[in-house]
C-alpha cells in the first residue's frame, strides 16, 4: 500500500487549504477540531451549520448528503465533513471479531475483509473508521482483548497494518477507500487488573518495546489517523501526554495524519484529577498534540469556541487544523463529497458471505484431538449447550444493522436432513437448574454422538466488559463434565470472545474446537469445520491460562534471575514457557506457582489440524553477520522444508521465534518476528523462508537519549517451526 502520506497533494490542494486557514475565523478553527455525536437529527444539524468538522454517521447516504450539503452550502467556508463510524470487523457484513481474526495468522485475509468493510461503509457516507485497535493485549481479563490482535506485538503490527491496507486502499482518494484510526495510543491493553479505563503503568523498556511498536509500524504503514488511549502512563493520561502525541508520534515518527480524542477522553481529564475543569481539559489536550477532540466540546451548538485566543496557542492551533483540511483532501471530499445513495450496500452479497465465512473458518483454533474431529454425522445426534440453538455469533462491536447470524443447529438441521438431530440445551449461560442437565444426561444415552456448543454471549466481553472469573458462565463446565461421564463420543465448540480457563473439564473433552464469535457466517463456518468440509488451521494469538490467577501469562516474558526447573537444569529459554509440571520440579526459591503446572494451559501460536506436517532440514543462507552489514541493511536467510504427511490438504502456519542470549538487558525467553500460512497438499513439500535483519533482532535502548534502536553484538538462537515449542533451534551470530 502507498503511505498516506507519501503521496502528495496536488499544488491546488495546497492553496487551498493555506487559504482557508488564513480565512478561518478562531470559531471555525476550533469547531473544525471536534467529532459531535448527536443522536438528535435537528440538534446534529445545528452543530453542522455551526461549523463542526466532524460528525459520526447519521445512518444512511441520504442522510449524509443532507448533512454534507449543509456543510458545503450554508456555512460560510463549505468545508466537507468527516464522517466517522466504529467500523471494526464489519459493517453490513460480519467478519470474525479481531482476536478471531488474529488467530487465522493470515493479513491477506484480514486485509480482504477490512476492505469489504470498507466498500460497505463508504456507499453509505462513512469516510473515516475508528479501527484498527493495535493495543498489545496480555490479560484476558481486559474486555476489548476481543477488539485486539491478541498478546504478541510483531502480530499486532503485521495485522494492524493488514487492516490498513485494507481500509485505505492504495489511494484513499479512491471511492470505496476510508481513513483507517490506530488506537488506542497508548498502553491501553496494559490496564492493571484487566479493569477497563485503569491506570497503566509500566516502564520505558516496556513501552516501546512491547506496546509502541504496532503503532509505529502503523506509522509506517501510512495509517491517517490515531486515537488517543483513555488510560494514564506515569501518571499523565494520554489525552494530555505531550512527550508521546508530540514528541513521539508527530516528531520522532514523522505521523502527519490527526490524532484524534476517544469519546469524552478529554473531559475524563477532570476526574483523572489532572485539570480543574472541562476548559482546563481541553487546553491541556490541544496543547499535547490532540487535533481533534471527540465529544463537541471545542465548542457550543452556535459554534462559539470555549478558549479565547490567547488561552491556546495559534501555531498549535493551525497545524490540527491543517491536518483536519489536509485528510479532507486525500479523501476527495471537497471534489467528491456526496455519496450515490442508489448504490448503497444494506445487505450482504454471496460474495461478501463467501468471504467472511472463509474468514470464520481460517479463525478456528483445535485445541485438541483424539481422532473424534472432523465428525461423521449419521444415526441421533445430541446437540446442547447454550449455542446450540443462540444467533449470538457477531461478537461485542456490532451496529444494529448488521445482518445477522442464524444458529448452529438451524445449519446442522438444514444440511444434514438424514441425521436425527435432538436439542437439549442443558444449561443456559446463567442457569442454575440441575434438572436441565440430568435431562442432558439420559438424553446423551439413547445418540451416538453430543455437539457440545458452549462459551459466553457477546456482551461480556468488549468495552466496559472486563471479568474477574474466566472459567464459562454459568454451569456450562457441569454441562461438559455431565456428558463426559455417559461415555457418549463427544465435542466441545467454545464460541466465545476472549481466552478462557478451561481447566476443569478439559481433560475430560476428546475434541475442543475454539470457534470464537464468527460473524454472519458463524454457523456454515463452524459446521464447515466440525464435518470435515473445511480444515481448522487457526493458531491462538493469546495464551490460555490454567488459572484467572495466573493472569497476565504470555510467552515473551523477560527472563527471570530464577527461572522455574526441571531436574536442576537451568534451560530456561525452553522451561519458562511451559514444558515442565509439578512433578518434575525440584527447586522451591524459583518463579513459580506452588499450585499450578508451569506455563499456561495452551500457547500462544497453539493449534492443530486434520492432516499432519513434519519439518526438515532448516538452515540459514549465513550463520553470521556484522553490525556494520545489519546496518547496511544485509540480512540473512532462515529456510525449513513443510512436508504435508497426511491424507488430506491442508494449512500449516510457520513460526519463527528469536532470543538474545546475552544482553545489555534483560530480553524475552522468546519473540515472534516472522510467520507464514502456507497451504500444503497431501504428499507435498515446500519451502518457507524468513529473512532476519535488524528488525527482527534488534531493541529500544531506552537508556539513550533520545531512545534508539539497537543490534547488540552476539549469540543469538533461532527457532523455526509449528509453534512456539519449535524442535528446529539454529544459532546466528552478530559480530
Amino acid at each position: 500500500m502507498s503511505r498516506m502520506e507519501d503521496g502528495p497533494l496536488t499544488r491546488a490542494d495546497d492553496e487551498r487549504i493555506e487559504r482557508l486557514v488564513r480565512s478561518m475565523t478562531w470559531d471555525e478553527k476550533l469547531a473544525q477540531m471536534q467529532v459531535v455525536f448527536r443522536p438528535d437529527p435537528a440538534e446534529l444539524e445545528r452543530w453542522v451549520r455551526a461549523g463542526a468538522g466532524a460528525i459520526f454517521w447519521p445512518r444512511s447516504a441520504a442522510a449524509v448528503n443532507e448533512l454534507q450539503r449543509v456543510a458545503i452550502e450554508q456555512t460560510r467556508l463549505g468545508i466537507p465533513l468527516l464522517v466517522g463510524l466504529d467500523v471494526i470487523h464489519g459493517q453490513r457484513t460480519i467478519a470474525p471479531t479481531p482476536l478471531a481474526m488474529a488467530a487465522s495468522f493470515d493479513p491477506d485475509i484480514v486485509e480482504r475483509t477490512a476492505r469489504l468493510a470498507a466498500l460497505e461503509a463508504a456507499s453509505g457516507g462513512v469516510n473515516w473508521t475508528f479501527s484498527p485497535m493495535i493495543d498489545v493485549s496480555r490479560d484476558p481479563r481486559w474486555g476489548r482483548a476481543v477488539e485486539s490482535f491478541g498478546e504478541d506485538p510483531y502480530l499486532n503490527a503485521a495485522l494492524g497494518a493488514a487492516m490498513i491496507r485494507g481500509y485505505q486502499g492504495d489511494n484513499l482518494h479512491d471511492p470505496g477507500s476510508i481513513a483507517a484510526t490506530a488506537k488506542h495510543f497508548a498502553g491501553y491493553g496494559h490496564a492493571e487488573g484487566g479493569r477497563d479505563y485503569n491506570t497503566a503503568d509500566m516502564s520505558e523498556h516496556r513501552l516501546r518495546n512491547v506496546y509502541l511498536e504496532p503503532f509505529r509500524a502503523a506509522t509506517s504503514a501510512g495509517v491517517a489517523a490515531v486515537m488517543a488511549a483513555f488510560n494514564t502512563i506515569g501518571g499523565k493520561p494520554v489525552h494530555a501526554h505531550r512527550r508521546l502525541l508530540t514528541g513521539v508520534l508527530k516528531d520522532e515518527w514523522g505521523m502527519r495524519g490527526v490524532i484524534v480524542g476517544d469519546a469524552d477522553g478529554v473531559a475524563n481529564l477532570v476526574p483523572h484529577g489532572v485539570a480543574a475543569d472541562l476548559l482546563d481539559a481541553v487546553r491541556q489536550s490541544v496543547q499535547a498534540g490532540l487535533d481533534i477532540e471527540m465529544g463537541g466540546n471545542l465548542t457550543d451548538d452556535g459554534g462559539h469556541a470555549v478558549l479565547a485566543p490567547g488561552d491556546l496557542p495559534a501555531d498549535r492551533v493551525d497545524d490540527a487544523v491543517r491536518r483536519i483540511l489536509t485528510l479532507k483532501s486525500r479523501l476527495g471530499l471537497f471534489d467528491r463529497p456526496y455519496v450515490p445513495e442508489g448504490a448503497e450496500i444494506t445487505e450482504p452479497t454471496r460474495h461478501a458471505r463467501a468471504l467472511v465465512r472463509a474468514a470464520a473458518i481460517r479463525s478456528t483454533v483445535l485445541l485438541k484431538n483424539d481422532g473424534t474431529l472432523p465428525v461423521t454425522l449419521n444415526g441421533r445426534v445430541l446437540l446442547t449447550g447454550p449455542y446450540a440453538t443462540s444467533t449470538d455469533h457477531l461478537g461485542a462491536w456490532t451496529q444494529s444493522f448488521a445482518a445477522p447470524a442464524g444458529s448452529i443447529a438451524a445449519e446442522l438441521i438444514g444440511r444434514h436432513p438424514q441425521v436425527t438431530f435432538t436439542i437439549e440445551p442443558g444449561a443456559g449461560f446463567y442457569d442454575d437448574d440441575p434438572a436441565d442437565l440430568r435431562a442432558v444426561e439420559t438424553a446423551a444415552a439413547s445418540h451416538d454422538l453430543v455437539l457440545v456448543f458452549a462459551g459466553e454471549p457477546s456482551h461480556l466481553s468488549g468495552e466496559a466488559a472486563s471479568r474477574s472469573d474466566l472459567r464459562l458462565p454459568g454451569r456450562q463446565e457441569e454441562l461438559i463434565r455431565a456428558v463426559a461421564a455417559t461415555g457418549v463420543p463427544f465435542v466441545v465448540v467454545l464460541v466465545n470472545g476472549r481466552p478462557l480457563v478451561t481447566s476443569g473439564w478439559i481433560d475430560a473433552a476428546p475434541a475442543v474446537l475454539e470457534a470464537w464469535h464468527l460473524g454472519t457466517e458463524a454457523p456454515a463456518a463452524i459446521v464447515d469445520v466440525l464435518t470435515g468440509a473445511a480444515e481448522p488451521a487457526g493458531r491462538l494469538p493469546m495464551s490460555f491460562p490454567r488459572s484467572t490467577g495466573q493472569v497476565p501469562i504470555y510467552y515473551s516474558h523477560e527472563a527471570t534471575g530464577r527461572p522455574a526447573t526441571r531436574g536442576g537444569t537451568m534451560r530456561q529459554e525452553t522451561i519458562d514457557i511451559g514444558l515442565a509440571g509439578p512433578d518434575n520440579v525440584t527447586e522451591k526459591y524459583t518463579s513459580k506457582y506452588l499450585d499450578l503446572e508451569l506455563g499456561p494451559q495452551f500457547d500462544f501460536g497453539h493449534g492443530g489440524g486434520y492432516t499432519t506436517f513434519r519439518h526438515a532440514n532448516a538452515r540459514l543462507s549465513a550463520d553470521r553477520l556484522s553490525c556494520a552489514a545489519l546496518d547496511s541493511g544485509a540480512r540473512v536467510e532462515v529456510s525449513v522444508d513443510v512436508s504435508n504427511t497426511g491424507g488430506r490438504d491442508g494449512d500449516e502456519v510457520v513460526q519463527l521465534y528469536v532470543r538474545d542470549l546475552v544482553s545489555s538487558v534483560a530480553q524475552p525467553v522468546r519473540r515472534m518476528v516472522a510467520f507464514a500460512r502456507r497451504h500444503v497438499a497431501a504428499g507435498q513439500t515446500i519451502t518457507v523462508s524468513f529473512k532476519l535483519g535488524t528488525e527482527q533482532l534488534g531493541f529500544w535502548d531506552v537508556d539513550a537519549n533520545p531512545a534508539r534502536f539497537v543490534v547488540e553484538p552476539g549469540t543469538f538462537a533461532l527457532y523455526i517451526g509449528s509453534s512456539l515449542h519449535a524442535t528446529h533451534e539454529l544459532a546466528f551470530e552478530v559480530g
